[in-house]
């Protein structure tokens, strides 16, 4: 289970820091998308969220790489593959790449669960 979680840690981590990077040095060449996807996706570029993503990115794949605050990373990730999900489920292909990164991610908060317990406790005291 151990190394499973860490090639698990290290390969969410690389696939969020490489494409994080890429919303700043642009060394993957994009491809125009077509319709309704590039409209919003042209939309959320020159208005900054591609670069706010971006930050968001590298910092938790940076997180996941060296193995510290894990749970700060994948809470920071969460969210994001949320966006991810829906944006190629209502309006673009490609939906693998998505899926995987959030099974991993599942994975992951449960490998990690001792650090999720307090949210999900109903009465709102510390789980210890």
């Amino acid at each position: 289970m151990k190394i499973a979680v860490v090639i698990a840690r290290i390969l969410l981590g690389l696939v969020f820091l490489v494409f994080g990077s890429n919303n700043f040095f642009h060394f993957m060449p994009n491809q125009p998308i077509p319709g309704d996807a590039g409209v919003l996706a042209d939309v959320l570029f020159r208005h900054g969220w591609f670069t706010f993503h971006g930050v968001l990115e590298v910092v938790a794949g940076v997180l996941l790489l060296i193995g510290r605050y894990v749970p700060v990373a994948l809470v920071l990730l969460g969210p994001i593959l949320v966006n991810i999900l829906m944006f190629h489920l209502t309006l673009a292909a490609g939906i693998l790449p998505g899926l995987i990164c959030t099974l991993l991610e599942v994975f992951l908060i449960y490998a990690y669960w001792p650090a999720f317990e307090g949210i999900f406790t109903s009465d709102g005291r510390r789980v210890s």
